[in-house]
């Protein structure tokens, strides 16, 4: 049985400190430039010995926007040039046969997600030729098990196009909202009226969409309890069946767009706590499970469910419900999971042009994991998925002995113990429902590449 997170405001402000989201181990930082494109190559080969054949899940990058979002710290590029869309869909499709080839087309691909930037700076035809030379190059899922999704800007699409999305083959969609109050929307440069989303969801439910999922940001300039309160009240009301309420981190220094919000405008830090406060109070009183990080689910969606039976994995998307598959990344700066690596594309349109002309895969650095990593990989997804890890079933999988391999660690989770984070028992490991918004704290201690150099790196934990 899922817990409900219990805010302690003293070990919230005790522990916030910069670390990495895990949604890899090891984490980017890590990645390295001699991870070449043989490496790749090999990771793909190796993915299609297993019988069955693992499913295959694509994450597609779209960078382009309309506008400038200020908060906004993704790789994007702002143009009003649309023929811009068109050049990179036509590189795009040659990444794609060039992947397409490496892998089994035994192997179905069960998930897909695009993101951005944008993915609805697309237009309808541009999706769907996009869609057309997936289904030439994979073995795609076309049963109502799949789990297709796009991030969507209200901005940007009407409810038709909303209803051709469905018809192009996603049956999940994300809506970027941040928040529904007006002067908020100003300090950031992101104006979007209430209706618009409405009207969009009610579309996307018409449309037979399986899951809509809203994507809310606190700690933006001129937020207030009072006004995120009323945000939150709507959002309730609109029930989306996934509620992602992401921290604001604030980095004029490496976010340029960032400088553009007024420092008057920002709220104090304490405000940042309430706020967090506010959204877990309300949204697990509405019935939301909490999923763990910056997630909320209800009962019956399938990331609830993953939780609840101890299939919940994470990505670089984030918490996912596929485990089992490997993941391609497509596009400029995209990240990818093959077999036991990770490797990520240029991060330059025009380097990644170039490299697509030569004929090459557009990868500029990556991993390979060794034994140690896979260990501590293991370790650290229980964790952040489960809750807890199962010392037995680490032990089994891996033919060590958790208490004598993980001493270090263990040591190191003194304090947090102390103040209830976690309970240590004789078989487990076991976070404590004051610590799940502490959980990125607990997993560093298993972290064998976190120095004291590198923290710096990372957003705030909580």
């Amino acid at each position: 049985m899922v817990q409900l997170p219990t805010f302690n405001r003293a070990l919230v402000e005790k522990y916030d400190r910069p670390g990495p989201r895990y949604t890899s181990y090891p984490t980017a930082p890590q990645f390295h430039t001699a991870f070449a494109l043989d490496d790749y190559r090999q990771a793909a080969h190796a993915s299609n010995q297993g019988e069955p054949p693992k499913p295959l899940s694509l994450y597609i990058h779209i960078p382009f926007c309309r506008s400038l979002c200020y908060y906004c710290a993704c790789n994007k590029i702002v143009t009003h040039k649309t023929e811009r869309a068109a050049e990179y869909l036509t590189y795009l499709k040659r990444e794609i046969a060039l992947q397409a080839e490496l892998f089994d087309k035994r192997r179905k691909l069960t998930q897909l997600h695009l993101g951005g930037g944008t993915p609805t700076y697309l237009s309808d035809e541009q999706l769907l030729e996009l869609m057309q030379s997936l289904r030439q190059a994979f073995n795609l899922d076309e049963s109502d098990e799949r789990e297709f999704s796009l991030e969507v800007d209200p901005r940007t699409v009407s409810p038709a196009q909303i209803h051709n999305l469905r018809v192009l083959g996603f049956n999940r969609l994300s809506f970027g909202v941040q928040d529904f109050d007006e002067a908020v929307q100003a300090a950031v440069n992101r104006l979007q009226s209430e209706e618009q989303t409405l009207e969009l969801v009610a579309a996307a439910r018409e449309a037979g969409f399986k899951s809509v999922s809203v994507d809310l940001i606190y700690g933006l300039p001129l937020q207030t309890v009072d006004s995120f309160d009323t945000t939150l009240s709507k959002i309730i009301e609109l029930r989306p069946d996934r509620i992602a309420a992401y921290s604001y981190a604030h980095l004029p220094d490496l976010v340029k767009a960032q400088k553009l919000i007024r420092p008057e405008d920002m709220p104090p830090p304490e405000r940042k706590l309430e706020l967090l406060e506010l959204t877990i109070r309300r949204l697990t009183a509405a019935g939301y499970v909490y999923i763990g990080m910056d997630h909320f689910a209800l009962p019956d969606d399938e990331l609830s469910l993953a939780r609840e039976n101890g299939t919940l994995h994470r990505n670089f998307q984030g918490y996912s419900t596929r485990a089992e598959c490997d993941l391609i990344g497509l596009g400029v700066s995209s990240i990818g999971k093959v077999a036991d690596t990770y490797s990520q594309n240029v991060k330059e349109l025009s380097e990644y042009y170039a490299r697509l002309d030569e004929g090459q895969l557009p990868i500029h650095r990556g991993y390979r994991l060794n034994e140690d990593d896979r260990i501590r990989r293991d370790v650290i997804v229980s964790l952040m998925c489960h809750g807890y890890i199962d010392f037995a079933q680490i032990e089994a999988r891996h033919g060590i002995v958790f208490s004598e391999y993980f001493a270090d660690a263990l040591a190191q989770l003194d304090e947090p113990i102390a103040d209830g984070l976690v309970t240590l028992e004789p078989a487990a490991l076991v976070l404590e429902p004051q610590g799940q918004l502490m959980m990125r704290n607990v997993a560093m201690a298993f972290d064998a590449y976190l120095g004291d150099g590198q923290r710096g790196r990372f957003s705030r934990t909580v």
